[in-house]
């Protein structure tokens, strides 16, 4: 048995989730936050039989992987205009942990 913990940004999360429940896997949602631009993340935490773990991976990589976005960045004075510049988003980091013993009650 492995759990797994995907760490996503908010506005990718409920795609995960939903993505992952249509193939059969249960997940746990928890809030958090984190990072170097300190945005809201959700951490989803996933248990499964080790042979479905890439399975599990896949789909998050397919829901959610890297993306560019145009973003518009000011440049702070009025004598500049703001500029759009693309920037990377997206993405998720995986842990994947042995479960010593699991019990649904």
């Amino acid at each position: 048995m492995k759990l797994i913990y995907v760490i996503v940004r908010n506005i990718d999360a409920s795609y995960v989730t939903e993505a992952l429940n249509k193939n059969g896997f249960f997940v746990t949602k928890l809030a958090s936050t984190g990072g170097f631009l300190r945005e809201g993340n959700t951490t989803l935490m996933i248990g499964t039989e080790e042979e479905k773990v890439d399975q599990v991976i896949s789909i998050v990589k397919k829901e959610c992987g890297p993306r560019q976005q145009v973003v518009t960045n000011p440049m702070g004075t009025a004598e500049y205009s703001s500029m759009n510049v693309v920037v990377n988003v997206g993405g998720a980091t995986i842990f994947v942990m042995d479960v010593d013993r699991f019990e649904k009650i």
